[in-house]
């Protein structure tokens, strides 16, 4: 992974899901092994939270409305599948990757009364769909993402219903992170929003889009989402905040002023 691609996971997670007191995360539920919490309104519920990393629109896993969020689910598997076949040849690609989302966000609009697309699942669920196609394939496939990057169904299978490295893979050559996220987002363009009022198909934009904040706007809009998490910090979690927020904005040096919300050390 990229160096940006991998800051931005790492510290965006842990500053939104996970313990800035102990400076741990979990990477699945809340548990108690990172203990103890920060005050409310403050996560801590590792990266399953609902609607920040894990979201809705999920490539195999179902909507939260529907119940059973981390089990792989066959039948958006085998809807994966039939759009591979579709739209290339059998193979997940970048094309592939841009029908297969829009596809999932058409689906949960219809199907789920509280479907939720907004900031940061927004950017979770387009990167989720490139991610695959940039570390899931075998690293001897030294193709980029935009010369024709391709996952085969086997190897996907693999990854997503077992969670395992399917038999002499090799990891990418080259590191990579989100080669692809804009063409996906630029095939079907969708505003972030939600469906309203617990109906279906009642889905209203709630949110600028990220040409509409741009890269300083993305910023700033995300140091707003974590001082709504904790609004009146003191001690160690003041301090670790600080620290971390630092480092995620390591991956904007330069192109905007950082923000110290919480002052500095």
């Amino acid at each position: 992974m990229q160096h940006e691609a991998a800051v931005t996971a790492a510290y965006a997670a842990m500053l939104v899901d996970g313990n800035l007191v102990t400076n741990l995360l979990s990477i699945g539920k809340k548990t108690k092994k990172t203990e103890p919490d920060p005050p409310k309104p403050a996560i801590v519920g590792g990266l399953n939270t609902h609607d920040v990393f894990e979201g809705d629109a999920s490539m195999t896993r179902a909507d939260a409305f529907f119940g059973d969020i981390p089990s792989f689910n066959q039948t958006l598997f085998d809807q994966m599948v039939d759009f591979s076949n579709r739209y290339g040849d059998g193979y997940y690609n970048l094309t592939v990757a841009a029908e297969y989302r829009y596809h999932l966000i058409q689906q949960s609009i219809v199907t789920n009364p509280n479907f939720s697309f907004v900031f940061p699942r927004y950017f979770t669920a387009y990167a989720e769909s490139v991610l695959t196609l940039n570390l899931l394939v075998d690293g001897r496939d030294n193709t980029t993402v935009l010369g024709g990057r391709k996952l085969d169904m086997a190897t996907a299978l693999s990854f997503f219903r077992d969670s395992r490295f399917p038999p002499d893979f090799h990891r990418a050559s080259l590191p990579t992170g989100n080669d692809g996220f804009e063409e996906i987002m630029a095939a079907h363009p969708v505003r972030p929003g939600r469906n309203l009022d617990g109906k279906v198909n009642n889905y209203v934009v709630g949110e600028p889009t990220p040409s509409e904040l741009g890269e300083c706007g993305l910023y700033n809009h995300f140091v707003e989402k974590v001082v709504a998490l904790y609004p009146n910090p003191k001690g160690v979690l003041r301090r670790n905040l600080i620290i971390n927020l630092h480092y995620f904005y390591g991956i904007f040096d330069g192109s905007c002023e950082e923000a110290f919300p919480y002052g500095r050390l």
